[in-house]
This record gives C-alpha cells, sequence and structure tokens, in this order.
C-alpha cells in the first residue's frame, strides 16, 4: 500500500515522489494492457478477470493519491 504524507515537503521528497509516480505509472500502464489482453481472451481465463481487475483498480488508486499528494507538495515549494 502506498502511503501519503502530510510532512512539509522539500526539494529533494518531491523528486522521491515524482519518481514513485513514474515508476508506479509504468507498472499501472502494464497491469492495464495485461487486463486488455486477458479480456480480448474472454471466455478463456474468465476466472483470473475479478482478481487482475481488482489489482489494477488498486493500482490506478494508489497512483491518484500519489499524484494528488505531488500537486500538493508542488504547491507549497
Amino acid at each position: 500500500m502506498v502511503q501519503t504524507s502530510t510532512q512539509s515537503p522539500t526539494p529533494e521528497a518531491v523528486a522521491e515522489l515524482k519518481k514513485k509516480v513514474k515508476r508506479l505509472n509504468s507498472k499501472a500502464g502494464q497491469m492495464k494492457m495485461d487486463l486488455h489482453d486477458l479480456a480480448e481472451g474472454l471466455p478463456a481465463d474468465y476466472e483470473k478477470l475479478i482478481e487482475e481487475a481488482t489489482k489494477t483498480h488498486e493500482i490506478y488508486r494508489q497512483l491518484a493519491e500519489l499524484k494528488k499528494q505531488l500537486k500538493s507538495w508542488e504547491k507549497q515549494l
């Protein structure tokens, strides 16, 4: 789980958060493609659909949270 912080941002903390967002964005994109591939193959492997969709939803939720925090921190600098 990704944790956000309420600490006052430093330029270094903002840079680190940007790296986290970039890595998570890459992972989210791959999960989206994997989910797309699974959906295209339906009805084969339909049992995996809910699990993969849930994982993909969670990664995008985390990404939205981090982007919101990053935007807030950038405004504070």
